[in-house]
């Protein structure tokens, strides 16, 4: 008996808590997640590191052979320096020599970069005011740039979902569920092609050391805002038509970014998405809860008071009756006439 008691006490506790079980179930799922990629990253590319490594000490150690009369402290410092000007975009290479970061082209592209927050890290600003400036330019750029994504998506949105699902489903007469899922395959399909794709296509033939896995993960990479910077397009030698390319990819990223969250918030809307999102989520109290429980408190409340005023009618009445005696009938003499 003491054994059922306990289970049953305890399915009532997982079932009135459900959704805070969910919640700790998807936030060890995430951090087995995260164990999961650490494992993976780990495991693929530190061999390639350990190769590489190896690679320039062997490298290294050849060229201060070949050159007895430099020293290994003085190649150190050289090196440093020119590592440290290329993590701000400068490259002591001879065939990187006449391309400038700093043009309007590409300043446009570095401002595009930052207000989307993909910031790919091959251009930073040089001097402290344009580190300064940088930080005001993003908090007031940051918001803008997302008011106006969500105010360019919500406007997109009633012409390329809601209102081809509503037409479908009315027309054929056809689940609005089913052809919101149909719909939403198809336009992730359409979006990969035209900004993925056919864009890592491009990439790859304008791009000389670039092949279509290397393109496509950069287009994967930047409209994801992930922007690693591995892979930048138009920093290669004489690259033709730097001005007009640096442009291009410049609208390509802004269009692929609104594509990517129209796509995204069509999913959102899915029914059965929206089932799945709620089972994290904590239950809010609906509106016609807290009017009944308004209702029932006035009531009660109504109830109450009434009950306590009649009581006090009561009382007041019972005090301003006055008290009436009232006398026993006897018969005259003692005895009753009817009994005989």
């Amino acid at each position: 008996m003491l054994q059922y008691l306990t289970s049953n006490s305890c399915v009532r506790l997982i079932q009135s808590h459900k959704s805070t079980w969910y919640f700790l179930l998807l936030v060890l799922g995430y951090i087995l997640y995260l164990i999961f990629g650490a494992v993976v990253f780990s495991s693929v590319e530190l061999p390639y590191e350990d190769l590489l490594r190896q690679e320039l000490r062997i490298i290294k150690k050849l060229f201060l052979q070949d050159n007895e009369c430099l020293s290994e402290e003085r190649l150190e410092k050289f090196l440093e320096k020119a590592l440290e000007a290329s993590n701000y975009g400068v490259s002591i290479l001879n065939n990187a020599s006449a391309n400038w970061n700093w043009d309007f082209t590409s300043s446009l592209f570095f401002a595009s970069t930052v207000l989307s927050t993909t910031g790919y890290g091959h251009t930073a600003p040089l001097s402290d005011g344009g580190k300064a400036f940088c930080i005001v330019y993003s908090v007031l750029g940051i918001p803008f740039t997302l008011l106006f994504l969500t105010a360019v998506v919500q406007r997109i949105m009633i012409f390329s979902t809601r209102r081809p699902v509503m037409y479908v489903s009315t027309r054929w007469g056809l689940s609005k569920p089913l052809v919101a899922m149909v719909h939403a395959t198809l336009l992730a399909i359409l979006a990969a092609s035209c900004f993925f794709l056919i864009p890592a296509a491009i990439f790859s033939s304008l791009e000389e050391n670039w092949n279509f896995l290397e393109s496509f993960y950069f287009c994967f990479i930047s409209l994801s805002t992930i922007g690693l910077g591995d892979y930048v397009p138009g920093e290669s030698f004489n690259q033709r038509f730097r001005q007009f390319y640096k442009v291009g990819i410049t609208v390509y990223l802004l269009l692929g970014l609104v594509v990517m969250l129209v796509v995204l918030e069509t999913f959102c809307e899915l029914q059965q998405l929206k089932t799945l999102r709620k089972m994290f989520y904590l239950k809010k109290e609906k509106p016609q809860d807290r009017l009944a429980i308004l209702e029932h408190d006035h009531l009660a409340f109504t109830s109450v008071s009434h009950q306590n005023n009649s009581t006090s009618l009561r009382e007041d009445k019972t005090k301003n009756v006055p008290f009436v005696s009232v006398p026993e009938l006897a018969s005259p003499g003692g005895d009753d006439p009817m009994i005989g």
